[in-house]
């Protein structure tokens, strides 16, 4: 009888493999994210141009307490994002304004854990000319409705630097709850340490959400 249950318990341990094998090639598929205001479309290197233009709209990569490219390790970080995609790691996108077709900036799914139906929404930056506009808000709407409406997600997940308060706040304007504060979590340069302030929305709470942010875009819309 012993033998009989390890080798059902086995067999149990396989399948639960291949199913978690079969949801992670669905989690990483890339996807077209259409909204009214904005396109996210798979990253592709073809948008490298188009994105080293939109990165110097602010020379965002001065702000010192987040890593976002500059012009000549552009390449590099979409390189860097297609092979963690590669690795089952990271979804990412490029996103485009749906009207002038401009490319706007760069976000993704990424710590993606399918065993527990989690990931993260993060790597995200804009051009400074669209910051605080709908552009956020309706990335970050489509985004959570594939991951909790598609995808079945029973956790989404935010990151951000204690010292990027523009990001912590419009976070908090989604609906996300604070979780916790990992102290000295990461190196940003020499003696320079990162606290990281995580947040998260919950499935659970995905409805109330999502009534937020239709809300809110459609008073922006007036």
């Amino acid at each position: 009888m012993p033998c009989i249950r390890l080798q059902h318990q086995k067999q149990q341990s396989h399948v639960n493999k291949e199913d978690i094998e079969e949801s992670l090639m669905q989690w990483i598929e890339p996807v077209t994210l259409v909204g009214h205001n904005v396109i996210l479309k798979p990253l592709d290197e073809s948008h490298q141009l188009e994105l080293s233009e939109a990165v110097q709209d602010g020379e965002l990569w001065k702000l010192w307490y987040t890593f976002i490219p500059t012009l000549e390790k552009m390449q590099a970080e979409i390189n860097r994002r297609l092979a963690l995609q590669q690795q089952g790691l990271m979804l990412p996108f490029s996103v485009f304004d749906r009207h002038s077709g401009k490319v706007l900036g760069m976000t993704s799914f990424m710590n993606i854990e399918v065993a527990h139906r989690r990931l993260e929404i993060g790597s995200t930056w804009y051009r400074q000319s669209v910051q605080r506009s709908v552009v956020n808000t309706e990335s970050k709407k489509l985004l959570l409705s594939h991951a909790f409406d598609n995808l079945n997600c029973i956790a989404v997940e935010f990151r951000t630097s204690s010292f990027n308060f523009k990001s912590r706040a419009a976070i908090e304007r989604l609906g996300a709850k604070l979780d916790g504060i990992l102290r000295s979590h990461q190196i940003v340069k020499e003696d320079i340490l990162r606290d990281t302030y995580i947040y998260s929305i919950l499935r659970s709470e995905w409805p109330a959400v999502r009534q937020h942010l239709d809300f809110i875009l459609d008073q922006s819309a007036k």
